[in-house]
This record gives C-alpha cells, structure tokens and sequence, in this order.
C-alpha cells in the first residue's frame, strides 16, 4: 500500500494545500495530512480547530486521513507506515529549503521519498503566513481558502 503523509501546520490550510492533496490523489492508495505540532511555535487557530478543517475540506475523500503529530516527521511517517512525503514547490525558495528537508528526511526516515508537487499558478501565491496576515489584518480570506472553510476576519482593538 503506498501511504504518503502532507505534514504541515495548517494555520489555516489554505486553497493551494487543498488542490496539492487533490492533485496527488491518484499517486497514492492513502494520503494522510498530518498538523504537525511544535509547541515552540505560536500558532492563530488551534489544533483542534485546523484538525476540523482538514475533515471539512477532505471528508470527500475516502483515501484521505487526517491526524497530528509530535517531534520529526520522518519518525511519524515510519510509525504510520508511510514510505513517502507529500510536499508543494511554489517558487525556488520552496524549492531551496525542501530539498534540503528532503535529504535530512530521507536519512532519518531510512530511505522516506519527497514527493514534490509544483503549485499551479492560481494558488504559487498563497501560504499559510500571508492568510494569517490577511485575517489578522482584519480583512477577508476567503478568496485564498477552500470553499468549506469559513474564518471572519479578527477584528483589531
């Protein structure tokens, strides 16, 4: 069976993390999309709420499951039986930084493949740190999410 994992923080997941698992569907007999959780980093929404959005956005999808994790990604994928990382190239920034994670993963994980997708033009823009922006900037989101996904814009005191 080949399992792939989409490990990200997922604050929020956005339109261009949705069409990526939608794309590799037919690569794989099961993607898992995994939060990963680092208690260093501070994130907007909390954990359950971006596991609820990933069910909302992925619920259609019967190959598709979606859990969290601690500590490597690597140690993850070998306790789920996951040979493969999913992961989405917007720009060669992406390009520059994954490739280098891949490597270490491929090392840690005994021999875990990265799978990389490149985004499609319509989505190269969007991350995860400029909705955050947007939404904390008290503006609207939408545009840069999936469709089941609702997030009013924070109101700034």
């Amino acid at each position: 069976m080949k399992i792939a994992v989409f490990p990200g923080s997922f604050d929020p997941i956005t339109a261009g993390h949705a069409d990526l698992v939608s794309r590799a569907l037919p690569l794989f007999d099961q993607i898992i999309v995994a939060v990963g959780v680092n208690s260093t980093k501070k994130t907007l929404f909390p954990l359950e709420q971006r596991l609820q959005w990933l069910k909302d956005v992925f619920g259609k999808y019967p190959q598709v499951k979606v859990d969290y994790f601690e500590r490597l990604t690597a140690h993850y994928c070998q306790r789920v039986g996951a040979r493969y990382l999913l992961r989405g190239l917007r720009n060669s920034s992406d390009f520059d930084y994954e490739k280098t994670i891949s490597q270490l993963n491929h090392i840690v994980g005994d021999g875990i493949e990265t799978v990389f997708l490149i985004s499609q033009p319509e989505f190269s823009h969007i991350s995860s740190t400029i909705v955050r922006e947007i939404i904390t900037g008290g503006a609207d989101a939408s545009p840069f999410l999936p469709p089941e996904i609702h997030i009013p814009a924070l109101q700034q005191g």
